[in-house]
């Protein structure tokens, strides 16, 4: 057994995870070269949450022109979700064969292909849309921290600041455009919704460079992590994982309908949906700096748990005139939770090589647990006729939440078996 030190130092080439192929280190001074590779990589961060945002907003609208029922609406918002844990596990492999930026390429297409499908606005090809882009996203989920990691060693606290803020505002824009979209195009909601795959065509175009000349090399041969998944504490760390996304999840599929239930016009309740996001960026630099400053991160966790839940039970319980403040205080606790997930899985692994195989495990099983959020979620609103029990259920992932975070927030490292 062993229960070493993570050590944050930058790694050589040969210390590289083995789902990344080793790569020289760009190191040295800022040059157009590497702004390019900066600003690729955040584009692509920037177009993989619109997916999910987008949809929710003109979710009502999608019900009565297709004759959706509740529950396969649910289904329609869960799918993308599973998708992105269903596809975690086989991305390392992809990556050693073929080279991680030659995924990420092919996946960029695969989501500009899925989001215009999604444009054609018959059930079918709503639901292969969203199953594509899911796929595509689930991929460049697992690889694109690696290459953060690998390529800019030294600015990994700003390119991951960078990243996870696209992340949020690909969502926020997703959120606060789409009903404008619908109004504005004349092919409605499904033209509003097939725009969203323009960015991600772009995204595709600026990275064709790395992906003709990358992937030439083959990863490192390191060996097998053994004994993760019968780690309690790397279990604790997946079950966070997976709850807090189970809530981000919900935000995404559910706060604007649920606005909308109550009385609240499409416009505005999308622009809370943004709001939210927006706050959501802002959190997630924050807590990263705020979770380093204690003897470990159970405190942060749980008050970022509380935020959250409070903001989703305000725009539910709250007037409708006060309902922006239930939007703030969720996407205060809902950024944070994101941003602690993430550091959670570098913080409880004793290497890099270990901190690979954890976060495959945390987002693989972590986004199959979620997607059963907005799920039930769409079936208690059906059973009940109101969105107090998903509400209530929202709460009780917050709690159950709580109780992963009491042990994956404590400062020790997950026990792996040495190889023979």
């Amino acid at each position: 057994m062993t229960d070493k030190v993570f050590d944050t130092a930058p790694r050589s080439p040969a210390e590289a995870p083995a789902e990344m192929p080793a790569a020289p280190l760009l190191h040295g001074p800022i040059t157009a070269g590497r702004i390019l590779l900066g600003a690729s990589l955040v584009l692509i961060a920037f177009n993989l949450r619109a997916v999910f945002s987008s949809l929710s907003t003109v979710l009502p609208e999608i019900v009565h022109d297709t004759g959706l029922g509740t529950v396969w609406a649910s289904v329609l918002t869960t799918l993308p979700v599973v998708c992105l844990g269903i596809f975690s596990f086989p991305a390392p492999g992809l990556a050693r064969r073929f080279g991680a930026e030659r995924v990420i390429f092919a996946c960029m297409l695969l989501i500009a292909f899925g989001t215009a499908l999604r444009g054609l606005g018959q059930p079918p090809s709503l639901f292969a849309g969203s199953f594509l882009a899911g796929a595509g996203i689930a991929v460049i989920n697992v690889l694109l921290p690696g290459l953060v990691k690998r390529d800019f060693p030294r600015s990994v606290a700003l390119m991951t600041g960078l990243y996870t803020m696209a992340l949020c505002g690909s969502a926020a824009a997703a959120a606060a455009f789409t009903v404008p979209l619908e109004k504005a195009l004349p092919g409605g909601w499904p033209a509003a919704l097939a725009v969203w795959g323009l960015p991600a065509l772009a995204a595709a175009l600026i990275w064709t460079p790395q992906a003709l000349g990358g992937g030439q090399g083959k990863a490192a041969a390191r060996p097998a992590v053994r004994g993760l998944f019968r780690s309690r504490l790397a279990w604790k760390v997946t079950l966070f994982m997976g709850l807090q996304s189970a809530m981000a999840y919900m935000v995404f599929g559910w706060m604007a309908p649920m606005l909308r239930d109550r009385g609240m016009e499409s416009a505005t309740a999308g622009f809370i949906l943004s709001l939210c996001v927006v706050f959501q960026m802002l959190a997630c630099l924050a807590a990263p700096a705020l979770a380093m400053r204690g003897r470990d991160q159970r405190g942060v966790c749980l008050l970022m748990l509380a935020l959250g839940a409070l903001g989703f039970a305000g725009c539910y319980w709250l007037p409708l005139s006060l309902a922006w403040i239930g939007g703030v205080l969720n996407g205060i606790g809902q950024g944070g939770l994101i941003a602690l997930a993430m550091t959670l899985i570098i913080l409880r692994s004793p290497d890099a090589h270990v901190a690979a195989r954890l976060s495959s495990m945390a987002q693989g099983v972590g986004y199959i647990l979620a997607g059963f959020g907005p799920l039930l979620a769409g079936v208690l609103r059906s059973a009940t006729g109101s969105f107090a029990a998903p509400t209530l259920l929202f709460i009780c992932i917050a709690l159950v939440g709580s109780w992963a975070a009491l042990e994956a927030g404590r400062r020790e490292t997950v026990r792996t078996q040495d190889p023979p």
